[in-house]
């Protein structure tokens, strides 16, 4: 039996914050004021991510690759939904270009993935 590394269970732990806090959004973009658009868009960002996240922490056999792939994935969506989610709420934003930041990360993350899939062993 293969034993699981802690990169792997942070990466996993990653993936049920952010299923966590999509659903929330997505319960918060169906109840909460008139403009329901950047909570719609913080819940599409958690909730397609930490299925993303998950199958990295089940299956991190392409190594140091993956395992920054998974980071930039998990700090990209938390900053992208966090800067969202504090407009949301009517307390500005996380910091200037934050939801930028948060975004161009993400698509650093995915990158990341598809290197990824070069470093995968049997």
């Amino acid at each position: 039996m293969n034993e699981v590394s802690i990169g792997d269970r942070l990466t996993i732990l990653a993936a049920g914050i952010l299923g966590f806090a999509g659903v929330g959004a997505a319960a918060m973009s169906a109840h909460a004021g008139d403009d329901t658009r950047l909570a719609g868009a913080v819940a599409l960002v958690c909730l397609t991510h930490a299925p993303a996240l998950l199958a990295l922490g089940l299956h991190m056999r392409g190594g140091i690759v993956l395992r920054i792939a998974a980071l930039l994935l998990f700090a990209g969506a938390a900053l992208f939904s966090a800067d969202l989610a504090l407009r949301v709420f009517g307390h500005g934003r996380l910091f200037a270009m934050a939801a930028p930041a948060g975004g161009m990360t993400m698509m650093a993350g995915w990158i990341a993935v598809a290197l990824g899939a070069l470093t995968l062993r049997r």
